[in-house]
């Protein structure tokens, strides 16, 4: 079924909470899973690090910034709980999709 779902989508949010390092870790395998799907090496995504609202954090955000320049994607940090980020989010992927 996830599968499907990447199959379909033109673009992705990969989103990890900043305070669980086990989320973060596995963003690398939900990666390298879109590009097997979209046999495609370059895909538009963007790097998303949620609950910075939270007090306590696992995960920097230059470990955050780190990884997405690895990938050479955007990274962004949001907040669902206060909306922060939500909007650039999602803008900042729609920006990608455009330019493939």
């Amino acid at each position: 079924m996830r599968d499907q779902y990447m199959r379909t989508g033109e673009g992705f949010l990969c989103v990890f909470a900043v305070n669980n390092y086990k989320s973060f870790d596995d963003i690398n395998q939900y990666r390298e899973q879109i590009k097997r799907v979209k046999d495609a090496d370059e895909v538009p995504m963007v790097l998303v690090g949620n609950k910075v609202d939270l007090p306590t954090r696992t995960v920097e955000q230059r470990q955050g910034k780190h990884v997405a320049e690895l990938y050479h994607i955007p990274y962004v940090e949001t907040s669902a709980k206060t909306r922060q980020g939500v909007d650039d989010a999602f803008y900042t992927l729609v920006r990608e999709i455009r330019k493939y």
